[in-house]
């Protein structure tokens, strides 16, 4: 399984980095995965603004920074996306991601990992249904992260859980385990059906 584990944010200073290291170091643990962070600020993606919608462009030519971005999508058998949530959504330089794509992520699953005042539950909950839009398989599990993860020091700037967090088995670290099996079961089988 090419795992990707996109992070979601491009904010100076952004939490949502520090979870994307810990997702992915523990995606890394997973027998069979190849997992890959993949950070929107490396992109410089500019705000969409194609004249039609590539799904229905066939003369299509994306600007080269687009173009990169959905080589780097289409490479991926499963996905992690990480957000926060802004304003009861995902960023938006996550939705502008997603807007520029076509199949790149047809019959691959989808997982969502969330932080912010309610566990990001509602950015999860939109970002699920616009990945589904983007042809992506959606898995039902994932992980939210409630309050301020790293300022209220759940989690470093590294990727590392705290300890007392890390030891519950009905936090975090037990959702994420539960999400990867599910992302891992998920990408075999579609992975079988796509060849």
């Amino acid at each position: 399984m090419k795992l990707q584990v996109i992070v979601g944010s491009t904010r100076p200073g952004r939490a949502t980095l520090s979870v994307a290291k810990w997702v992915a170091a523990e995606a890394a643990i997973v027998e069979g995965a190849e997992v890959e962070l993949v950070d929107l600020q490396e992109y410089g993606l500019p705000f969409f603004n194609e004249a039609i919608s590539p799904r229905y462009n066939p003369d299509r030519q994306p600007a080269p920074e687009v173009q990169k971005w959905l080589d780097k999508i289409a490479e991926a058998d499963a996905y992690v996306f990480v957000t926060p949530e802004y304003n009861h959504s995902m960023p938006g330089a996550l939705k502008n991601a997603i807007d520029f794509m076509t199949y790149e992520m047809k019959h691959k699953p989808a997982a969502v990992v969330s932080h912010g005042g309610v566990g990001g539950a509602r950015a999860a909950t939109h970002l699920k249904e616009v990945l589904s839009e983007a042809t992506a398989t959606i898995i039902p599990s994932g992980v939210q992260f409630v309050g301020y993860v790293a300022q209220g020091g759940l989690i470093d700037e590294d990727g590392n859980l705290d300890e007392t967090i890390k030891a519950n088995p009905y936090g975090p670290q037990g959702a994420v385990t539960g999400m990867l099996a599910d992302l891992k079961w998920h990408s075999d089988a579609l992975a079988a059906a796509r060849n």
